[in-house]
């Protein structure tokens, strides 16, 4: 029982993977070539997740910086942290939906890029880093599920959605994890040319 369930897991992990290749090629490439913009004119890249999506972010920022699967010089780019020590301010304010945004603010300045990941579009700390990024002229490369939520709704003709046609938030993570693979070759090849994949 317990290993057709496992079994299922894998099939439409797969699945979802297969059908999303297609839907997802033209807004994967449409982020490559923001996220390439903005690096050979001298921005950085700002990521940030919210609730497990968190750790993503911070591993894209990481393979921008450390490198993807070759050895290259560093790629300027900061994952946000979702930690409570932003939010304890000596006025007392927790408004955690401006975690993010307070810290793009801070960093963010025209001509960087800021890439959110969430499987509803529908979180504060999110769409409070989008407007942020927005008031800063920033770029946004958005990763989504379902159908984007409020997040679809902010982004303007410049940014870029990429949406995982799935309701299960745990299909949703597994092709964003995905997406993040192929921003990062994609990154890879444009800048240093291709390598053959081992």
């Amino acid at each position: 029982m317990i290993e057709q369930r496992i079994q299922q897991q894998f099939i439409d992990s797969a699945d979802l993977k297969y059908q999303s290749a297609q839907v997802l090629g033209k807004p994967i490439a449409e982020a490559v070539q923001a996220l390439l913009a903005c690096i050979t004119s001298g921005g950085k890249i700002l990521a940030c997740g919210s609730g497990v999506s968190a750790p993503e972010a911070q591993q894209f920022a990481a393979c921008c910086v450390a490198g993807f699967e070759r050895d290259r010089p560093e790629l300027a780019a900061i994952a946000l942290c979702s930690d409570g020590a932003l939010l304890t301010v000596p006025s007392g304010n927790d408004d955690s939906s401006q975690q993010f945004a307070r810290q793009v603010r801070a960093l963010g300045q025209a001509g960087d890029l800021l890439l959110v990941l969430t499987v509803n579009g529908a979180e504060g700390s999110v769409l409070g880093a989008v407007h942020a990024a927005h008031e800063r002229d920033m770029s946004v490369i958005a990763l989504s599920g379902r159908s984007g939520g409020s997040l679809a709704g902010l982004l303007r003709e410049t940014d870029v959605l990429i949406c995982v046609p799935h309701d299960r938030a745990a299909r949703v993570r597994e092709v964003h994890a995905l997406v993040l693979n192929c921003l990062s070759d994609g990154i890879d090849a444009q800048l240093f040319g291709e390598q053959e994949i081992l």
